[in-house]
C-alpha cells in the first residue's frame, strides 16, 4: 500500500501505469503560482514596513535566493520519483530551501505565509512520513515565529490555528492519496483480471475446439482407419487359402478408404466456412443442403423474416452449427427428412436443425471428453453459440427426431474467441 501511495503524488510529473499523471502539471503550476503570490506579498509587506531598516538589500537578495531554489532548483535536483528514495541532491536543495527560509522567517517574520505552499508541496512529493516530519517543522517554526513578535496581551490562536489547520491540511491529503492509492489498486487488479479472464476464455474456446476435432476424427477417419485395417488382415490371413474372399476384402478397405478420404475432404472444407467467403449466410446454408441431400436423406431450408446484414462471426457460427448438427443426423440420426429454418427476429437470428431420426435422451448428452469420444457435437455447438453471445437448445426424445435451436443476437459483443481455422 505504501507503493500504491506513492504513485499518486502529484508534485511534478509522476508516471502512473507508464502514462504521465494529468493532475500533475496544472497542481504543479497552481502551487508555483501560490508561492509565489506569497512571495512577492511577503516581500512587499517588508518592505513597506520596514524598507528603511537595514540589512533590507540583503533581506531582498534573500526572497530572491529562496524563489529561484523553490522554483527552478527541481530542474537541477527534480523530486525523487514515487515510491523512491530520494536523492542527495534532492535533499540538499530542501535543506537549502528549508535554510533560507528560516532566515527568512527570522529576519522577516512575513515570510512565515510562505510555509504553506512548501507544507502542500511536500506532502506531494515527499514518502508519508518524511511529508509528516517536514509539514510538524514547519508549523513549529510559524509558531514560534509569531509568539516571538506577539505584543501586548497572548493571542491563543497564535498557538492552536496554524497546528490545527496544518493537521487538517495533512489529513485531507493523506486521505486523498490513500484513497486515489486503494482505487489505482482496484482499477489495476480489474484490467488483470479481466486480462486473465479473456486469456482464460481464449484457451477454453481453443479446448473446445481441440475437443470438437478430436470427436470429428474418431468418428470419421479413426473408425474408417479401424475398419479397412481389419479387413486389410482378413485378406492377409485368406489371400492364399481363399483368393476371392481375400480380393473381396481388399475391395472393401479399398471401398472404406475412399468413403474416409470423401469424409476428410469434406471434414476440412467445413472445418473453414469458404461459403460465406462469396456468399451470403441464406446461399452458404442452401449450398450444405444440397451437398447434404442424398438418396438416404433429404434437407431443405426455409427462411422466415427479411434477411439482412450479420456480423462475419455470427454468420460463421451459425454456418458451423449447421453443418454440425447435419453431420450428427447423418452420422447417428438415421433420418431421411432434415430441415434447416432460418428466422430473423428483430435483433435476433435463430436456426433451427429438425429432423425425422432415432432421436436420443437429450438430458443424457455427455460432456466433452466423457465416454468412447462420441457425443462431442452437441457440447462443442454450445460453446460455440455461447462464444457468439447466444444460446442453443436441444429438444429430442427416443423414436421422436431432433430439433437442435440456435438463437443469437446480431450485435451482442462475443464472450468466447472462436478459433480461426
Amino acid at each position: 500500500m505504501a507503493r500504491a501511495e506513492d504513485t499518486v503524488r502529484a508534485g511534478r510529473g509522476v508516471r502512473v501505469g507508464g502514462e504521465v499523471d494529468p493532475d500533475a502539471r496544472w497542481l504543479r503550476a497552481v502551487l508555483d503560482a501560490a508561492f509565489l503570490l506569497l512571495l512577492g506579498s511577503s516581500l512587499l509587506r517588508h518592505v513597506l514596513l520596514h524598507g528603511d531598516e537595514p540589512p533590507i538589500g540583503w533581506i531582498v537578495t534573500l526572497f530572491v535566493v529562496f524563489g529561484l531554489l523553490h522554483t527552478l532548483g527541481r530542474a537541477l535536483a527534480p523530486a525523487p520519483r514515487p515510491g523512491a528514495r530520494p536523492t542527495t541532491r534532492y535533499l540538499v536543495r530542501l535543506g537549502a530551501v528549508l535554510a533560507v527560509w528560516i532566515v527568512l522567517l527570522v529576519l522577516a517574520p512575513s515570510s512565515a505565509w510562505c510555509a504553506m505552499p512548501l507544507f502542500f508541496a511536500g506532502l506531494h512529493t515527499l514518502p508519508t512520513r518524511s511529508a509528516v516530519a517536514l509539514a510538524s517543522v514547519l508549523t513549529v517554526l510559524v509558531v514560534a515565529s509569531k509568539l516571538r513578535f506577539t505584543e501586548g496581551e497572548f493571542d491563543p490562536n497564535v498557538l492552536i490555528v496554524p497546528p490545527a489547520v496544518a493537521a487538517v491540511g495533512t489529513a485531507v491529503l493523506i486521505a486523498l492519496q490513500r484513497q486515489a492509492a486503494r482505487q489505482r489498486v482496484l482499477i489495476e487488479d480489474l484490467v488483470r483480471t479481466r486480462r486473465d479472464l479473456a486469456a482464460t476464455e481464449r484457451r477454453a474456446g481453443i479446448l473446445a475446439e481441440r475437443q470438437r476435432l478430436s470427436a470429428e476424427i474418431h468418428d470419421t477417419l479413426a473408425q474408417g482407419l479401424s475398419s479397412q485395417q481389419m479387413m486389410l488382415q482378413a485378406a492377409d490371413r485368406l489371400w492364399h487359402a481363399d483368393p476371392d474372399a481375400a480380393r473381396g476384402h481388399v475391395r472393401e478397405a479399398a471401398g472404406v478408404g475412399a468413403r474416409g478420404l470423401t469424409e476428410a475432404r469434406r471434414f476440412v472444407h467445413d472445418l473453414a466456412p469458404a461459403d460465406l467467403a462469396e456468399r451470403t449466410l441464406v446461399q452458404a446454408l442452401g449450398a450444405l443442403a444440397d451437398r447434404e441431400s442424398g438418396p438416404a436423406l433429404s434437407v431443405v431450408l426455409r427462411v422466415d423474416g427479411d434477411p439482412g446484414p450479420l456480423p462475419e462471426r455470427t454468420g460463421a457460427a451459425l454456418l458451423r452449427i449447421a453443418q454440425g448438427a447435419l453431420a450428427n443426423v447423418r452420422e447417428h440420426a438415421g433420418a431421411t427428412r432434415a430441415a434447416l429454418t432460418l428466422t430473423w427476429l428483430g435483433d435476433r437470428i435463430s436456426l433451427d436443425v429438425a429432423d425425422d431420426g432415432a432421436g436420443f435422451d437429450a438430458g443424457a448428452v455427455p460432456a466433452p471428453g466423457a465416454g468412447s469420444g462420441r457425443g462431442h457435437g452437441l457440447p462443442a455447438m454450445r460453446v460455440r453459440a455461447y462464444g457468439a453471445g447466444g444460446t442453443l437448445t436441444v429438444e429430442s426424445e427416443p423414436g421422436g427426431g431432433t430439433v437442435v435451436t440456435v438463437a443469437l443476437p446480431l450485435t451482442a459483443p462475443h464472450i468466447l474467441e472462436e478459433v480461426a481455422p
